[in-house]
């Protein structure tokens, strides 16, 4: 798979971007300065990143809570994130949540669901209004093994594929729904073997080879331009650690998650581009001390953005705020 030495460079970034990024923000959790759950997508940055990359503006992603990379390719800041996970106003959800609820209509993210497959009709949705439209753009909707056990993944794919639409669906295969292990979901061997019975094109990828997810989603992407209808990727991958921060994740055996570790995307894209000569050793070391000061930066200035005034709590929730913050303020009482 041939790559440039750009788009080399920009790949690895956004996949340490992502890790590093994560790993402060596990470490601020652990300070107790979030008090929401963190969910972090380490050893899975190939997938987002690889896939994110190739979308344009107008497209629209439907990020699971193990898709960081994809937010941040969209534009969404490493401070805003932070800010996010810390409660702080200048959070995409300005303050209303300290978690990975978070997206933005501006950079065409649509904000993760955390009911197992939810996002999943949505992105058909989406998808749905760029075909009534006839609008060439496209929806990339990820997700992880153990959605694919819930009846409305089954419903949304259904629905795409009878009416053709401009969807990607990107399973992260990490091997465990929080401790389920994917042998105890599912009977098939692969998680790609589900949408055949939909007849919608499937592939499966080395999830951990971030030229791989790229191709695939490349060609998968290009389908749907041509008004060809969806494509299910199945990205085999997985969890570098608990189901979130607070799990330690005794149930899964050691000597799968040593045999996993040989196989980081980071560490493998690395060596790569090394071989290659598309990155040089200072090159990689200048990344790194970028990707430094970027997340320093991100913590500092997350954390100088204020708490959200309690008196705003009902903003944007419906249209009788305006009422309501005029009934308080005259002293009325209902």
């Amino acid at each position: 798979m041939r790559v440039s030495p750009k788009s080399a460079y920009k790949l690895l970034y956004f996949m340490k971007l992502m890790r590093q990024l994560e790993n402060r923000i596990e470490v601020l959790y652990r300070q107790g300065k979030i008090v929401g759950g963190v969910y972090v997508g380490r050893g899975q940055e190939a997938i987002s990143v690889g896939s994110a990359i190739l979308t344009k503006p107008g497209d629209v992603i439907c990020p699971s809570h193990r898709d960081l990379g994809a937010f941040l390719i969209r534009g969404i800041e490493p401070w805003v994130v932070v800010a996010q996970y810390l409660g702080r106003i200048d959070g995409p959800t300005r303050g209303r949540d300290g978690n990975t609820h978070m997206g933005s209509l501006k950079h065409n993210v649509v904000s993760y669901i955390s009911s197992m497959a939810g996002v999943v009709p949505v992105a058909s949705g989406v998808a749905l209004s760029f075909k009534y439209r006839h609008e060439s753009r496209v929806v990339l909707c990820y997700f992880g093994e153990g959605a694919t056990s819930r009846g409305e993944w089954h419903e949304a794919l259904n629905f795409s594929a009878v009416f053709k639409l401009p969807v990607v669906y990107i399973c992260g295969n990490n091997q465990y729904a929080y401790s389920t292990p994917i042998t105890r979901q599912m009977a098939v061997e692969h998680v790609a073997d589900r949408g055949s019975a939909y007849a919608i094109p499937t592939t499966i990828v080395d999830g951990n080879d971030v030229l791989a997810v790229r191709e695939a989603t490349g060609i998968a992407i290009a389908r749907a331009r041509r008004q060809q209808g969806p494509t299910l990727i199945e990205c085999k991958t997985f969890r570098m650690g608990g189901h979130s921060a607070s799990d330690a994740a005794d149930y899964v055996p050691k000597h799968i998650l040593h045999a996993w570790q040989q196989k980081d995307p980071i560490a493998r894209f690395e060596k790569f581009v090394l071989q290659k000569r598309l990155v040089s050793q200072k090159g990689l070391t200048d990344i790194d001390d970028l990707i430094g000061r970027v997340v320093d930066d991100a913590v500092r200035r997350a954390e100088k953005s204020p708490f959200p005034d309690p008196s705003t709590l009902l903003e944007g929730v419906d249209g009788t705020t305006a009422k309501v913050r005029s009934a308080h303020s005259s002293g009325a009482h209902e």
